[in-house]
């Protein structure tokens, strides 16, 4: 029977229970009884508000507590209460985790001093100590450098991490091995060791450029690349690997380093792109560059999307170069009409000043005129004065009719130039209804991808998929219905594809996906990964919950293949699946 109700009805037997039961007509309990009669379950609101308030509350001193703080952030963002949940329980179990045990920890420091080390001097045991207190700010990174540091003296000295021979990035907690060991691992010493040149290879092509920023760590990469080189002996490899696990200690703090600068520099640009959004309250063109920003800065920096929003932006500006200039003509023309209109002005003043004052004279002969031909001598003078005045009162009025006639026509090229940006900035991010990249972000997702998988060499597939029995929902239900389902969809699409998948509206209710370093098999597995997902996330409507499927198909960019013929290939295989049953994957 309550299927039958309608949402009034359903609210009046409310209200009568909870007079009839007094019970206190809460909003709690209002909707609670509301969808007992319904027959539904109650769907919790997302505090995204108040979330948000505690997840800018959390501490971010620590590295794993920044990387937790945006993966909440990121959850509240999507209104994920899964991935809210799977950030939170991390969270405790980070402050859950054993303490480190420092007391054991000081006590093997005070008899390492103490202790004789081959290579290792007390002052200098003494330096390296300091050091590492003076660097490292989180407790936990702390203890995990100087328990290394322990290891390492235990080993004795100079003889410590032939292991960073191999690996010179390898973690500094790595159990060291005994340089003749680890030199007989590598093979004999001397110029034609190919590990030697990688290494030397690694520290100068690599290293170099990731510390470029620091000119000391940058000249001791180059170094270190020519003392492994020059190395011809286990003893010769055994110093250099010494110095080696000192310049891995600094390499760790500068990327730490880094790490904070970006954070501190998205914070700052974050900032800033807020207060440009508040400046520029009238400016509707530059709500969709502000908004688009925004969304940049809340969350760790992607080459794709940065690359993405670049091309973008390089419309905009270049259309508000144009609009920029317009407006400058504007001036101009505005400047020149007034100046015209000045000018006239003064003329017709000065004109009309002798005028009268011949009219004056006229008057005067007028009066003293004897006879009938004086009197037409008199006439003709003023005729022809009056007509030399109407003559430049003419002329002023076209001249001014003409410049305002140019003022007009250069404000409508601004109205619409600015009509065109406001448009082009609200179409700069996605697809209005469903928040994918609308037709041009799609090309140029594409060529993007397409040109990076050229480059490295690397598989690009395609997904093409069409709802199934769409244009039977729109007539049963209506186009809002319908276009809400187009949204659940794509919301469920994103949130179930990789980070570096994307999205498009490719029409109607088609969309396409790119899968960059993907096979055609695994492609094909993610898109049925998608299609059980959605069969999960039922599509509510009037708390009726109802199945949306997609029908898919899936194609592999080949070598000198064109992206649309990549395309079309995938969309003939989604009419395969169409005509095989619907609901299902098939590769082209």
């Amino acid at each position: 029977m309550a299927d039958k109700l309608q949402p009034a009805e359903i609210a009046r037997e409310v209200l009568r229970r909870l007079s009839l039961q007094r019970t206190p007509p809460t909003p709690e309990n209002y909707v609670a009884l509301y969808h007992e009669i319904a027959g539904t379950t109650v769907t919790e609101l997302f505090p995204e508000k108040a979330l948000k308030g505690i997840a800018s509350a959390l501490p971010r001193e620590a590295p794993e507590q920044k990387r937790l703080g945006r993966q909440i952030e990121t959850a509240i963002a999507e209104k994920s209460w899964d991935a809210l949940k799977g950030s939170l329980v991390a969270l405790f179990d980070a402050a859950g985790a054993e303490a480190p045990a420092w007391g054991g920890l000081l006590r093997e420091v005070l008899q390492q001093l103490e202790r004789s080390h081959a290579g290792l001097t007390s002052a200098q045991k003494r330096e390296s100590l300091e050091r590492l207190l003076k660097t490292s700010a989180a407790p936990d990174l702390l203890f995990t450098r100087v328990q290394s540091l322990m290891r390492s003296w235990a080993q004795g000295g100079a003889a410590e991490t032939m292991p960073s021979l191999v690996d010179p990035l390898a973690p500094i907690e790595a159990k060291p091995a005994p340089a003749a060991k680890a030199a007989a691992a590598v093979g004999p010493v001397g110029a034609g060791n190919p590990l030697q040149e990688l290494l030397a290879l690694v520290l100068e092509n690599n290293v170099a450029v990731l510390v470029g920023d620091t000119p000391k760590m940058v000249d001791e990469a180059k170094k270190l690349a020519a003392d492994i080189r020059a190395a011809h002996s286990p003893e010769d490899v055994a110093r250099f690997a010494a110095q080696l696990k000192k310049y891995t200690y600094r390499l760790n703090f500068v990327a730490e380093d880094h790490t904070e600068l970006n954070s501190a520099l998205l914070q700052v640009l974050h900032l800033l792109v807020e207060n440009v959004g508040e400046l520029a309250i009238d400016d509707k063109y530059l709500h969709g560059q502000i908004s688009v920003l925004l969304e940049l800065t809340q969350q760790p920096l992607d080459l794709r999307r940065l690359d993405d929003i670049q091309r973008r932006l390089k419309e905009l500006i270049f259309k508000q170069g144009a609009l920029k200039k317009y407006l400058h003509d504007a001036q101009d023309r505005l400047k020149t009409m007034l100046a015209t209109f000045v000018d006239r002005l003064a003329d017709f003043s000065e004109t009309t000043s002798s005028y009268h004052d011949k009219i004056e004279l006229c008057v005067e002969r007028i009066s003293k005129a004897s006879d009938i031909g004086q009197l037409s001598d008199v006439l003709a003078e003023v005729m022809q004065e009056t007509r030399t005045i109407q003559l430049n009162a003419q002329r002023s009025r076209d001249e001014m009719r003409e410049m305002r006639h140019r003022v007009d026509e250069s404000e409508k090229e601004m109205q619409r130039l600015q009509h065109e940006l406001e448009q082009t900035s609200e179409m700069i991010r996605t697809d209005a209804l469903t928040g994918a990249l609308n037709r041009k972000g799609m090309d140029d997702a594409l060529e993007r991808e397409v040109a990076r998988a050229v480059r490295h060499e690397a598989p690009l597939c395609l997904g093409l998929l069409d709802i199934d029995n769409f244009k039977k929902l729109n007539d049963t239900y209506g186009h809002q219905v319908g276009d809400r389902a187009l949204i659940h969809l794509s919301a469920v699409v994103r949130e179930t594809l990789r980070p570096q998948d994307t999205l498009a509206r490719y029409g109607g209710e088609e969309f396409l996906i790119l899968l960059p370093d993907t096979s055609l098999d695994d492609a094909v597995q993610i898109l049925t990964r998608v299609q059980r997902e959605l069969t999960r996330k039922y599509f509510l409507h009037e708390n009726q919950k109802m199945l949306i499927t997609f029908s898919a198909g899936a194609s592999e960019l080949g070598p000198q293949e064109q992206p649309a013929e990549a395309v079309k290939r995938a969309d003939a295989a989604m009419y395969m699946a169409k005509r095989a049953g619907k609901n299902r994957v098939v590769a082209a």
